[in-house]
């Protein structure tokens, strides 16, 4: 058995691992990697047997801002197993070498695991944590002011990371540093789930259903308070469901978040904010 990390750009690796992310979860990352966003902060740790990937656990170095002190975390995400080398060990012989690599470069560890394996994680002593969610009723007027704006080139790319990094708006759990995460999902499959205020040179990643949004997150080069982005709904949108935990959650509804078949796991006490603090990780920081 060998353990290589660090291949991003070996083809043959890459492509094997995206072989087996396919078959396994339906996921390929070849046109994030060719789109130039798969960067340092994500790291596939697999075991490759004949030049093959055959089992993995990826890390993802996740850094967020909470109330304006930065905490350093890893999401461990991909992690799967080709089914002819399962009941062999390896998923344990990558997390122990993770742990090895990373002790005292993280404050915490957190996954988001399926229905099926609710039993395996608290193995490598992780425990499951609750998160919470905000919402909000609306009472607008008008048009809404945000305009679609299509996310199918680089230089929209560019423009968006670059509001991203010099934004304003902040949650109170901020991702931070991460621009592979966020772009991850812009080109791929919420490239039209973008818009635009060019006024206040906003941007939000949002999806709408009805009268009803979700509102993933905020980037803004003016607007700082949440207020005065819902202001800019107009009428048509009567109800809110926020991706991330605002700096201000005295106007929200605020209810323990629950997802089909997704469970977070927790190691490490940093963590135990999520649950004493009423947080959730931002919906576009999961790996």
């Amino acid at each position: 058995m060998e353990i290589i990390k660090d291949y991003r750009d070996h083809m043959g690796l890459r492509h094997s691992f995206n072989e087996l992310a396919g078959r396994t979860f339906g996921l390929d990352f070849e046109n994030w990697y060719q789109n130039g966003f798969w960067g340092d902060a994500y790291n596939p740790y697999s075991v490759v047997e004949n030049g093959r990937v055959v089992a993995n656990v990826s890390v993802n170095r996740t850094d967020f801002l909470f109330d304006g002190t930065m905490r350093h975390y890893l999401q461990l995400g991909t992690v799967m197993t080709d089914q002819a080398y399962r009941h062999r060990g390896y998923i344990r012989s990558l997390m122990e070498r993770i742990a090895a690599d990373y002790e005292g470069r993280a404050e915490g560890i957190y996954l988001f695991a399926n229905d099926s394996v609710l039993d395996f994680y608290p193995r490598f002593g992780f425990k499951k944590s609750k998160e919470f969610l905000h919402s909000l009723s609306l009472q607008g007027v008008g048009t809404c002011a945000f305009r679609p704006l299509a996310m199918d080139c680089p230089a929209a790319w560019e423009r968006l990371g670059e509001a991203a990094e010099h934004s304003v708006f902040r949650g109170r759990l901020d991702l931070v540093g991460n621009k592979g995460l966020l772009f991850f999902y812009i080109t791929g499959f919420m490239q039209e789930n973008v818009y635009y205020h060019a006024p206040s040179h906003t941007y939000i990643v949002a999806e709408r259903q009805g009268d009803r949004l979700l509102l993933h997150n905020v980037f803004s080069g003016r607007l700082t308070e949440l207020s005065q982005v819902l202001e800019l709904l107009g009428g048509d949108i009567r109800q809110v469901t926020l991706g991330f935990t605002p700096a201000d959650g005295t106007a929200c509804q605020i209810t323990e978040l629950r997802e089909e078949d997704c469970t977070l796991f927790v190691r490490g006490d940093s963590l135990g904010i999520l649950e004493r603090e009423k947080l959730r990780i931002p919906s576009l920081a999961h790996a």
